[in-house]
């Protein structure tokens, strides 16, 4: 019997024990075995495609946030998924994302550089000042895709990694992301959804380069993007689309 991948993901990236997964919005990256998330969907895509008797390992070395949609990359064994880790903790993975945020901005390129911190007990992170016990260094690069009337598209290169980055960056210099109400967004973006923990934002891991853990070769991936970007309007030809 031929199994079907889930319409809920798509396997961008298959080599050994590593997986580069294009992950939908609204859809946790790891949750509770009670709670659907990303992590449990492919576990069982692997068990079902393998006929597998036993528990399917797959590691996490990464998170996307729920609303967030794009490349991830999982390991099916400890060893691989600790190099993967190893990696992100180094620095030395490649992370580009795609936002597009309500407002204009001016500067066709530049460097936002902030001190925050998660708010404890709290799905959400704010702007502290450097000398706050809990302020973490927050460093992205940004350069604008294209500028729409009320609208800018950005490709956005992080140099750190800290929860919410992207979003409270962006929100911060009053840019906040096309449906990100969390953190000030007006517009809506995506499926229509009743329950607000599925809703997506316009933020999109669009490209994820690192080194193969075990082959050591480099590898680079790019998301295409879902066709809830199409009515945005950015010229870009078909290839950059998914289904």
């Amino acid at each position: 019997m031929t199994v079907k991948i889930p319409p809920a993901f798509q396997i961008l990236y298959e080599q050994g024990p590593c997986l580069v997964i294009n992950k939908p919005g609204g859809l946790l990256t790891q949750a509770p075995p009670h709670i659907d998330s990303l992590e449990m969907q492919i576990k069982r895509f692997l068990k079902e495609r393998e006929s597998k008797p036993g528990r399917v390992y797959l590691g996490v070395p990464h998170r996307l946030d729920r609303p967030v949609s794009g490349a991830i990359v999982l390991a099916r064994h400890v060893r691989a998924a600790r190099r993967i880790s190893e990696q992100f903790q180094g620095r030395t993975v490649q992370k580009t994302y795609w936002a597009c945020v309500e407002g204009t901005i001016q500067d066709d390129a530049g460097c936002w550089q902030d001190t925050m911190r998660k708010v404890p007990g709290e799905a959400r992170s704010e702007i502290v000042p450097a000398d706050h016990p809990d302020a973490q260094k927050a460093v992205l690069h940004y350069q604008v895709i294209e500028r729409q009337k009320q609208l800018s598209w950005l490709e956005i290169l992080l140099e750190t990694g800290r929860t919410h980055q992207i979003r409270l960056q962006c929100s911060a210099r009053g840019l906040p992301i096309l449906g990100d109400r969390q953190y000030g967004a007006e517009c809506s973006f995506g499926p229509a959804e009743d329950d607000d923990r599925q809703r997506w934002i316009a933020l999109h891991a669009r490209r994820l380069a690192f080194t193969h853990p075990m082959t050591r070769e480099k590898v680079d991936i790019t998301a295409p993007l879902t066709s809830y970007w199409d009515p945005l309007g950015l010229a870009l030809p078909e290839e950059h689309f998914g289904s």
